[in-house]
């Protein structure tokens, strides 16, 4: 799966544990926003290992001389990027009430790290992600014609970009992304100081997905990440759950 990650961990836990398959299953919905933005994936995979340990969850582990408790995301966050739905799941050596372990979890986060839901699921099943949605704000005079530019690129069954490598100008492949591009739309929200935003809806398949970035680029609006406006992923939408 495109972006699934999990924990390393050096705690030494008894054989007879590790070998135990996991009793019980959490998917964990969560924001992730203010300096914490700024958290590499890395970092984050660290700052919810100590959340569970401090919330003293009966988190499962892997096998092996470095046992991993069993926490998997179901797809990375960019760098510099608020999350404003994102998913994990964990495994538990335990049955234990969604509500519980959302109360535990909740008193342990940092300032920028919100909890927002927990939802027993089973055992077997992993987050699979069938949609992801960005959006950033876009200034008023910038809106002028935005939609007849949506609207174009929306009527293209091809739409051809230079994909570069990150921090490099050099072209990595020409790639067609309007495949992954399920929508794009401008939307109004009311009591936000940004009133407009641009929404932006890909599919994510066995052969990817497009960047925020390259439909940005395409719409002539690429400079405002570098003007300081913030993008952010406001949902995930898995396939068990649509």
């Amino acid at each position: 799966m495109p972006g699934a990650s999990e924990i390393q961990s050096t705690e030494t836990v008894p054989p007879v544990e590790r070998a135990k398959r996991p009793l019980d299953k959490a998917r964990i919905r969560f924001a992730k926003s203010g300096a914490l933005r700024l958290l590499s994936h890395h970092d984050l995979l660290r700052t919810f290992e100590r959340l569970l340990r401090r919330s003293e969850l009966p988190f499962h582990r892997s096998q092996g001389f470095h046992p991993k408790p069993r926490l998997v995301f179901a797809l990375s966050l960019p760098l510099g990027v608020v999350g404003r739905n994102e998913v994990v799941e964990l495994e538990l050596r335990e049955s234990i009430d969604p509500e519980e372990i959302h109360f535990r979890l909740a008193r342990q986060t940092p300032p920028g790290l919100e909890i927002l839901s927990v939802h027993r699921i089973p055992v077997g099943i992993t987050a699979q992600v069938r949609h992801l949605v960005y959006a950033l704000p876009i200034p008023a005079e910038r809106l002028f014609d935005l939609p007849r530019r949506i609207t174009e690129i929306l009527a293209c069954t091809e739409c051809w970009i230079d994909r570069r490598r990150p921090q490099s100008r050099k072209p990595e492949r020409r790639l067609d992304v309007r495949p992954f591009l399920a929508d794009l739309s401008i939307i109004q929200r009311s009591g936000s100081s940004e009133s407009a935003v641009l929404e932006m809806v890909f599919r994510l398949t066995s052969a990817g997905t497009a960047r925020p970035e390259e439909i940005l680029s395409i719409l002539g609006l690429e400079d405002l990440l570098d003007a300081g406006f913030v993008l952010e992923r406001s949902r995930l939408e898995l396939h068990d759950e649509t």
